[in-house]
């Protein structure tokens, strides 16, 4: 069965969650914080932390999203990734490769990447909750 549009928003806020107890510390500590919100952050260092923030959310959930299609966030929430046709736990390279970089490539564009974003999300609300990411991917997310 399809998970609902409330799981899948707590899987996503608790993944934030773990992600910010994370990377917030070391923002802070490396002085990123304080030089973005002086805007004096270049286009590099920005890469460089968004990528680190990629790594560590595969540090986080690579496992789990390997051998169980889930984040953290997705096993609190008791939903899990499959493949949308057979219903089966996709491999981690697909799943990683068209589920997650596409949505974090655009979501660093400025100026658009977060309207981009935003519109991925949206498409949670179609009759088949999936989000556009979703259909990049070939996936769904159902009750686990």
């Amino acid at each position: 069965m399809l998970a609902s549009r409330l799981s899948r928003l707590g899987a996503a806020i608790a993944d934030g969650i773990i992600g910010m107890i994370f990377t917030m510390p070391l923002m802070f500590v490396s002085g990123y914080w304080q030089r973005a919100m002086q805007q004096q952050v270049s286009a590099v260092e920005m890469a460089v932390y968004s990528v680190a923030g990629m790594a560590i959310y595969l540090v986080l959930h690579g496992y789990f999203l390997a051998t169980r299609g889930q984040s953290i966030g997705k096993i609190l929430a008791r939903v899990r990734i499959v493949d949308y046709s057979t219903g089966e736990l996709l491999p981690f390279g697909k799943l990683v490769g068209l589920r997650l970089v596409p949505v974090w490539i655009v979501s660093v564009i400025p100026i658009i990447g977060g309207f981009l974003t935003l519109i991925d999300i949206l498409f949670i609300f179609g009759r088949e909750r999936r989000c556009v990411h979703d259909l990049i991917a070939g996936t769904k997310v159902v009750e686990a």
